[in-house]
């Protein structure tokens, strides 16, 4: 038997009008959208203060809506909430209902499912063997195909997430441990994830075969700690001890951590992405710390693509590790041509462009003193559909940019993702659609260039990509899927959108 929280919507106040000097511009609103963060606890006195704070520190991974699971030695509790994890989960009575000594909790973006509490995690369901919950950050590529199987052999599924799925599989499993029952779920299912599951006993972690999705293992008071990144185990004040590696099951307990292997060991595949955009710039992902990647990257850029120009401006703030690196490189100054008003907050990132365009917009403005009659080079971490970068090129020729010359830190994005991340069809990316000269005729900069795929990987360490066994996942820029992609070819055109929502 379980206990559950009151599940309570909030809806994010609406936008207020942008004052006359103030570009209204949603700077995140052009880019790829986050994945999903997960965090779990077993055994400390405080798990669910420690897992909402942990949450806090995965913010940036998903917006939309955050839930905590926790258990109490004999009843399993559930808080879903829409909207911040700030805004939900840091007055003492929500943790006050969220007892016990273990705790799993998830941030959440999704790019087509609707923006509902049953489609929140974590899931939780009563098994044979007690209760289970469960929260992932991932897409699976066959999600919609078990989906159906499961619905055809008589499952009643009560969200749109394809976390659901494993669930069930989870529930059908004839296996008599829950350990092994999971594992037989994963058995069945393609594509990208990182998991954190809670049972009566255990925390449970896994990893994708190719470790495309992120996560970690760490310690706080001698209890150990899965979470997707390591800010999170700074923001707790957390011991790092290592990652989850592709393709493992770790199984934490009373007695320790239990590592499993499934599956044949292979080469991994990280996600190049987190390294560009999603992880924090604190974040050390698979042994790289993130900033001194992206500071890196903007070396690189500057090494494969100078300009004649006066000052370095980042596009805020994704673009600003990149632009130092830019700027110490090329021996331009880097300058804050863009000022952004950090007070407004991020509660505007929403699943729905119509729900964007309502909601609370980031705020700009363009610092005159630094970019009235220079050249300019603006540096940005990704162009997707191109709009925004056209708003930008604008504000700073409406500010006195005598040129503006734009470059990106990693390489044309041509094709779609299915693993996760929220890109657009391949018929809206402006690489896949222009190129070169027509996108900078489009955006309005007197240059445009991108880092190489050859340069990504060397600012990544390696001499370059291997074409065989590509160190990374990169399909975005290369088109070169790591997984099956099942559902690609059973969708129907309403199904097919549904491949690239987020969990």
């Amino acid at each position: 038997m379980s206990a559950f929280g009151q599940e309570t919507e909030i809806v994010p106040p609406a936008s207020q009008a942008c004052s006359h000097d103030t570009y209204d511009l949603d700077l995140e609103g052009d880019t790829l959208r986050e994945e999903c963060g997960v965090f779990g606890i077993l055994g400390h006195p405080d798990a669910a203060a420690i897992t909402a704070l942990g949450l806090h520190a995965l913010q940036h991974r998903g917006q939309e809506a955050a839930g905590i699971v926790s258990y109490d030695g004999r009843l399993f509790h559930l808080e879903r909430k829409l909207g911040l994890v700030g805004d939900n989960f840091s007055d003492r009575t929500t943790i006050e209902r969220l007892r016990g000594f273990s705790s799993i909790g998830h941030v959440r973006y999704a790019t087509t499912g609707e923006t509902v509490l049953r489609n929140v995690q974590p899931l939780f369901a009563e098994l044979e063997g007690g209760g289970f919950a469960i929260a992932h950050n991932g897409n699976l590529t066959n999600g919609i195909s078990l989906r159906r199987k499961l619905i055809h052999e008589g499952a009643i599924c009560q969200s749109t997430t394809d976390t659901e799925v494993v669930l069930h599989l989870v529930a059908q499993s004839r296996k008599p441990f829950i350990v092994d029952r999971f594992v037989d779920a994963l058995r069945e299912v393609e594509g990208a994830y990182s998991f954190v599951a809670l049972s009566n006993t255990k925390l449970i972690g896994a990893r994708d075969p190719l470790g495309i999705r992120p996560l970690v293992i760490g310690e706080l008071d001698g209890r150990f700690i899965l979470t997707s990144e390591t800010c999170a185990l700074d923001m707790i004040g957390a011991r790092f001890i290592r990652d989850v590696e592709n393709g493992e099951v770790v199984v934490i307990s009373d007695e320790g951590i239990q590592s499993l292997r499934p599956w044949p060991k292979q080469p991994a595949r990280p996600c190049i992405f987190e390294y560009i955009y999603f992880s924090r710039p604190d974040s050390v992902v698979n042994g790289l710390p993130v900033y001194t990647v992206r500071k890196e990257l903007g070396a690189q850029l500057a090494r494969e693509a100078p300009a004649s120009a006066e000052v370095v401006v980042p596009v805020p703030d994704s673009g600003v590790p990149a632009a130092l690196g830019y700027a110490q490189t090329s021996g331009i100054p880097y300058e804050l041509g863009i000022i952004r008003n950090h007070y407004v907050g991020r509660t505007f990132i929403q699943p729905t462009q119509s729900v964007r365009e309502l909601g609370v917009r980031m705020k700009h403005s363009a610092n005159r003193a630094v970019v009235e009659g220079k050249s300019i080079v603006l540096v940005d971490d990704s162009l997707v559909r191109g709009t925004t970068s056209v708003k930008i090129v604008k504000m700073m020729r409406d500010a006195g940019a005598r040129e503006v010359h734009f470059r990106i830190s990693s390489p044309p994005i041509t094709h779609p993702d299915f693993y996760g991340i929220d890109t657009p069809e391949k018929n809206k990316l402006l690489a896949a659609t222009m190129n070169l000269e027509d996108m900078r005729r489009y955006i309005g900069a007197d240059s445009l260039a991108f880092l190489s795929i050859e340069g990504l990987y060397r600012a990544m360490g390696h001499e370059g990509r291997d074409p065989v066994r590509p160190q990374y996942t990169d399909h975005c820029f290369t088109g070169d899927y790591p997984t099956a992609l099942t559902d690609l070819a059973v969708a129907t055109p309403k199904r097919l959108a549904m491949l690239a929502e987020a969990d």
